[in-house]
């Protein structure tokens, strides 16, 4: 399970929050719609919630075995 959550699940987790991340930049460098900047802003809170929760998963099961 540990192994499962920190060698697969946490590296797409952190590889989905750097692309919102870069797609936001893009869209703020081009002068895009704030409507999109603003989606963007929620979507990487949320995954950045997301790849918290399953680093601190990892940790618990790592320390459980």
């Amino acid at each position: 399970m540990a192994s499962l959550l920190s060698s697969f699940l946490l590296p797409v987790a952190a590889g989905a929050v750097a692309l919102v991340l870069l797609l936001g930049l893009v869209n703020l460098m081009r002068g895009g719609s704030p409507n999109l900047s603003q989606k963007l802003m929620r979507w990487r809170v949320l995954l950045q919630f997301v790849t918290i929760i399953i680093a601190m998963l990892a940790v618990w099961a790592m320390g459980r075995g």
